[in-house]
């Protein structure tokens, strides 16, 4: 409830009320054949039993993820092309129907065709950036998608086989390879074979050794590298605990597999190992097509004029966007990207998700919109920028006929977050749904090719457009249900981080729980808890927010009262550097203790102490003939690098005083600056 500057109730700050509020609308069934058609999608997908033709999709648990399957169904069914994002312009299910009418005429969903295994295959887009960055040094497990599961009871073993051996004959991707030719990569499809299961005993050891040895096994098992030429790129692992208790390890390379195909690989290989075990018939039904269908229907799709459209939207939206979110890292980034990486789970409690929840009911957004505004203002005050770009992925399983496929899908979109204004939260979020629904609308072109048009600065220390992710993980769960078994899922070891910070929420009950997975190369555990502390604080500064506040978002409380206090009562400490000499006399001493040593490194270059000593001479006797001294301010008009350095100390040693000016200032923040 919004509260006046007493703590109470602020009656002026509520929303006029509606009388539409007050009265139970009636049920009222859907009219035509269209809206029965859409009912009966969105009964099936929302798992409703029956849908009122005023029934809204979102206030039903609808979201982004759903509105995807719901184009897909309604391409399926009705043979009509609709945006993804139609739930959001047209969310009642009369308006639904009535846009869906509308499109109807002009549209007409055609089917992907399957193509001549004979010819050469070349890889996806995506899957052509993963096997450039699968050639990098460093890289080893970042892409490795391991799934580990504890099985208790009676195993079938030979069914478990069989299971695995049906499941990568039945799916063409995890019998994919990658050949190159002439720097491109092509998919070699191999025949089936039997699925390589090895198998580990440890029942042989006290119960105090086996879970050590578990881990071992299963760390070795899961980060062991994949040959992406030779293959297989799907490999699994049983180790035997007991008789009656195994844990087995599917792993696979993120180039055959993504987070949806998580839910299609449980629900498939419980039903396979169900009828195995039962001597049962294969219960699957055939598919429609395959990944390789799927690549080269996305490159004959991706020219011309519909490959111009989406280009220029990308170039648009991200030119001249910040190339690095400057976060305070806690040690230096390093020349070129390290993958290595740590979690830190996270869980936002009943009460916060419910007024989270309130809150985007109460703006027309979803739980991934609030989330990724709240994500973005903590990143922004972070880094002291006013713009932010934030990746997150998508699906991309529009198509009906790949829904049921696994494969490399999932796309990732570069979202770029405007604050420079200090928007009030409800501008912020309506800024940020815009945002979402257009970028989402244009998910089509790959990540790949966004970064080839939007040309950022390029480095091997960062990833291009960004360096934070957030993940909203509404994919379907990947529950298993292996007949008679006990079947749990075991937390892999997480050792490695594609970005500096990723964030990964989903709903669970009635909390939002998750974790964020960051690069230990730049950030101690510690840092990461307080950065989580700050968007805690921030979505509840949000939840507690009115639509009539004029407060920016940027000024919501981010520290808890914890924090708060330890840096007013006492988060410093002092410190003697000896006296009165300076920074630049300390530096000499430095320069002549130890010339060679390396003082700087940037963007691949680096200077030793003797050097950047001389070179700042030279700037202090420079200056000197200038007639500098104490008392004068020197403006040095320089972007960060060895140099600034260099000026900064030639200045120092001068005797002058230093004043460092953004060139990427606007020019009525420089001439303010130059004036004072």
């Amino acid at each position: 409830w919004p509260q006046t500057a007493n703590a109470k109730l602020d009656r002026k700050a509520l929303p006029a009320p509606d009388a539409d509020a007050y009265a139970v609308r009636a049920y009222e069934p859907p009219q035509g054949p269209i809206e029965d058609a859409i009912a009966r999608i969105w009964a099936e997908l929302l798992q409703i039993e029956k849908i009122g033709r005023h029934d809204h999709f979102f206030e039903l648990g609808g979201h982004s993820l759903l509105g995807a399957k719901v184009a897909a169904k309604v391409r399926q069914q009705l043979h009509c092309e609709i945006s993804p994002m139609l739930t959001f312009s047209a969310p009642t299910l009369a308006e639904f129907a009535q846009r869906v009418a509308q499109i109807a005429p002009q549209s007409h969903a055609q089917r992907m065709p399957c193509v001549d295994r004979n010819v050469p295959l070349r890889a996806s887009f995506a899957q052509q950036r993963l096997w450039f960055v699968g050639q990098m040094e460093g890289v080893k497990d970042a892409y490795h998608l391991p799934l580990e599961l504890s099985l208790q009871g009676a195993l079938d073993t030979a069914a478990l086989r069989a299971s695995l051996d049906a499941l990568v004959s039945r799916h063409e991707s995890l019998r994919t390879r990658f050949e190159a030719v002439e720097g491109e990569a092509y998919q070699r499809i191999d025949p089936p074979q039997p699925f390589a299961l090895r198998e580990h005993d440890l029942s042989g050891l006290e119960a105090s050794a086996r879970a050590e040895a578990l881990d071992a096994v299963l760390a070795e098992d899961t980060r062991r590298p994949f040959d992406l030429q030779r293959g297989p790129l799907i490999r699994g692992l049983l180790v035997r605990l007991e008789a009656d208790d195994h844990v087995l390890v599917l792993t696979m390379h993120h180039i055959v597999s993504d987070g949806w195909s998580m839910g299609v690989l449980a629900r498939e290989l419980s039903a396979l190992y169900t009828a195995h075990r039962r001597g049962e018939g294969d219960p699957l039904p055939p598919l429609p097509i395959q990944y390789a269908d799927y690549a080269a229907w996305q490159r004959e799709r991706l020219q011309g004029e519909r490959l111009e459209k989406e280009a220029a939207y990308w170039r648009e939206t991200l030119r001249g966007a910040p190339a690095l979110l400057e976060l305070p890292t806690d040690r230096p980034r390093p020349a070129e990207q390290d993958y290595r990486g740590g979690l830190l789970g996270v869980s936002l409690d009943a009460e916060l998700t419910a007024g989270l929840k309130a809150l985007s009911l109460r703006t027309g957004t979803t739980l991934f919109m609030v989330l990724l505004a709240a994500w973005s203002v903590v990143m922004s005050r972070l880094s002291g920028q006013g713009e932010v770009v934030i990746g997150t992925p998508v699906a991309n399983r529009n198509r009906s006929e790949i829904a049921g496929l696994i494969g490399f899908f999932v796309n990732t979109l570069a979202l770029r977050v405007d604050l420079s204004d200090g928007p009030t939260v409800a501008g912020l979020l309506e800024r940020v749904k815009a945002l979402s629904l257009t970028a989402q609308e244009h998910q089509e072109l790959p990540f790949e090719q966004v970064v080839e048009q939007a040309n950022p600065v390029r480095s091997l220390s960062y990833g291009p457009l960004f360096q934070v992710m957030f993940a909203w993980q509404n994919n379907e769960s990947a529950e298993f249900d292996f007949d008679d078994l006990r079947v749990g899922t075991l937390p892999a070891p997480h050792l490695v981080s594609k970005f500096d910070l990723t964030l990964n929420l989903h709903e669970a009950g009635e909390r939002i729980v998750g974790g964020v997975e960051y690069a230990s190369a730049l950030f101690d555990r510690e840092t990461v808890e307080r950065y989580v502390g700050y968007l805690r604080e921030t979505l509840r500064g949000m939840a507690a927010s009115s639509e009539a506040s004029d407060a920016s978002a940027l000024e919501l409380p981010m520290c808890g009262e914890d924090e708060r206090k330890r840096l007013l009562d006492g988060g410093f400490r002092a410190v003697d550097y000896g006296g009165e000499e300076g920074l630049h006399r300390s530096f000499e001493a430095q320069a002549k203790r130890d010339p060679d040593a390396i003082a700087l490194r940037w963007n691949g270059l680096e200077i030793d102490y003797g050097e950047l000593n001389r070179r700042a001479n030279r700037v202090a006797h420079t200056l000197l003939g200038m007639g500098i001294g104490a008392e004068n301010v020197v403006a040095l008009f320089m972007d960060r690098g060895i140099d600034l350095m260099v000026g900064l100390l030639g200045v120092l040693k001068a005797g002058g005083a230093y004043l460092p000016i953004d060139p990427s200032s606007p020019p009525p923040r420089l001439r303010q600056m130059l004036d004072d």
